[in-house]
């Protein structure tokens, strides 16, 4: 995810947080930012993973290529 995306959710929730958080509903607010941010990290896990794996096939192509010759 895009970086100007995250701040922007972060900054459109952050007065409803606060006032959950003025209402000594401190973890409640807590407990939602922490559902978002493992939301993005598994998002960016997931790029990672598709990314090695897209790279560990063009090495295995590149091998099989190196080998016909």
């Amino acid at each position: 995810m895009k970086i100007t995306f995250i701040i922007g959710v972060l900054i459109v929730f952050a007065w409803p947080l606060y006032y959950l958080y003025e209402l000594q509903l401190g973890a409640v607010s807590f407990l939602l930012l922490a559902i978002f941010f493992l939301v993005v990290s598994i998002k960016e896990m997931k790029k990672l993973r598709l990314n090695k794996e897209s790279s560990q096939e063009q090495k295995q192509r590149q091998k099989i290529k190196r080998n016909n010759r």
